[in-house]
């Protein structure tokens, strides 16, 4: 017999250097999952991103095991890095960094397989978006 889903959420960490401490450790210990089991297997898959955010989709099952499934870090975390920036803009319509289109086709090829496009092309235009809306301007066709 399959086992039953109890619960999923989606948690964001650092690859490769996930520790048990606030916020992710008591998140963890709320959806009845052992910390230190589930840091040292999601380090042990992430060891590869070294620091870089990601997104992980965990599913617990009703014999408090569970699974999860590493998704590809959040397109704002993607564009902030191409941009070079700390973090968004604060205020509407305000411009504080640029990117060009080609950075926009790089991050959605990345995230293809997460975003709901059918190409490259219609993904790196939801990136586009993404961006202007943290306040960075899409430069290029």
């Amino acid at each position: 017999m399959a086992k039953q889903i109890e619960k999923q959420f989606k948690i964001v960490a650092p690859g490769g250097q996930a520790t048990p401490s606030p916020p992710l450790g008591p998140a963890l210990g709320a959806n009845g999952i052992n910390p230190g089991q589930f840091i040292t297997a999601f380090n042990e898959r992430t060891k590869e991103l070294n620091g870089k955010a990601v997104t992980c989709l965990i599913t617990v099952f009703n014999d408090r095991s569970f699974d999860f499934e590493i998704k590809s870090s959040p397109a704002a975390a993607l564009i902030k890095e191409a941009a070079g920036i700390e973090k968004g803009s604060g205020e509407p319509q305000t411009i504080i960094a640029s990117i060009t289109m080609d950075q926009c086709r790089a991050i959605a090829e990345e995230k293809l397989e997460d975003l709901n496009a059918p190409t490259v092309d219609s993904a790196a235009l939801m990136i586009a978006g993404t961006a202007r809306s943290m306040g960075v301007e899409v430069t290029g066709s």
